[in-house]
């Protein structure tokens, strides 16, 4: 059973939560069928598109793709270079969406009530144990970060369970699912970890929703992301999802987009142009572009960058 098995009306629900149990909603006839053969026309159509470029590769090196790597190298390429230069650093803005995603995974297996102070401290004291990055970076960051971190991760989750219906079982939800593709032999790996998804295939036929959780407002890019893991989700089951949605929980939005064999083929082409742009930087004589914009403030090289200063400028003169 999913969304779309159970009744469209709750009288439990608030409208924020009733709106997003309409937007996940479909009938079995609403539910596309794919050819058997897709998986493999589309693996054809990304290995013949990248082998030239991945020729580029030292010799036993792959190239890991993943959402962020493949927006970056889209976006300005010297911003790119600067960033995988830098080591990666926990902070709080960067581990109040970790923070969130466990809670919401602890509360869709919770059997008491849920209660958002709770599961957050919870997350909390999960990751502080742990010993991986966050991990270190927890136990050692001050009581203020720490306070921040809960405050802000308390909010989020808050406005979640404010805005979605209660995950029913039976609409196998999951939380933080990874995904991983290799391609071309093992020389390119896509891989993704996805907030929520609920429902699976019937056969050919499409039943997954794929779902970003987000703060902030909408962009352009986060439509790209959820392309990308529709892609991976494809080549590893067969089937497409039928429905890729970001949900603004500051705004309670749902922004959904129906998966076609147009999608994931907008798909190929995007991933096939960042591997070439990724082999031609990381390995090649490529010349970054240099694309100023908003990014640029948190830009590592912003110091050493002409164009990025020189929008900052003219940024702030119009303020």
């Amino acid at each position: 059973m999913e969304p779309s098995d159970s009744p469209l009306t709750d009288d439990s629900l608030n409208p924020a939560q009733q709106a997003v149990l309409d937007q996940l909603g479909a009938s079995a006839d609403q539910r596309p069928e794919f050819p058997d053969d897709l998986r493999h026309h589309l693996r054809s159509a990304i290995e013949t598109a990248v082998e030239p470029h991945l020729d580029g590769l030292p010799t036993g090196e792959d190239l890991f793709v993943h959402k962020h790597r493949l927006a970056q190298v889209h976006g300005c390429e010297a911003k790119f270079l600067a960033d995988e230069a830098e080591e990666f650093e926990w902070r709080v803005p960067t581990a109040r969406g970790t923070i969130v995603h466990k809670a919401v995974e602890l509360a869709v297996n919770w059997r008491r009530e849920v209660e958002p102070p709770t599961l957050i401290d919870e997350a909390l004291a999960r990751y502080e144990t742990d010993s991986g990055g966050l991990g270190h970076w927890l136990r050692g960051c001050g009581e203020t970060s720490r306070a921040e971190l809960r405050s802000e991760a308390l909010d989020a989750f808050t406005k979640y369970l404010e805005c979605w219906p209660p995950l029913k079982p039976a609409w196998r939800p999951v939380t933080e699912s990874r995904l991983r593709v290799e391609l071309c032999g093992g020389r390119l790996i896509l891989a993704g970890k996805v907030d929520l998804t609920l429902g699976s295939a019937r056969g050919q036929q499409a039943g997954k929703v794929i779902v970003d959780l987000k703060t902030g407002g909408s962009l352009p890019i986060h439509r790209e992301d959820l392309r990308f893991y529709a892609l991976v989700e494809t080549l590893r089951i067969g089937v497409p999802p039928r429905l890729l949605a970001s949900y603004y929980l500051d705004q309670a939005h749902f922004v959904p987009e129906a998966v076609t064999e147009d999608t994931l083929m907008a798909a190929v082409a995007r991933l096939s142009d960042g591997v070439g742009r990724l082999v031609g930087l990381l390995h090649g004589d490529r010349t970054p572009s240099r694309i100023p914009g908003p990014p640029c403030r948190w830009c590592p090289a912003f110091d050493m960058c002409d164009e990025g200063q020189a929008h900052r400028a003219e940024f702030d003169d119009s303020d």
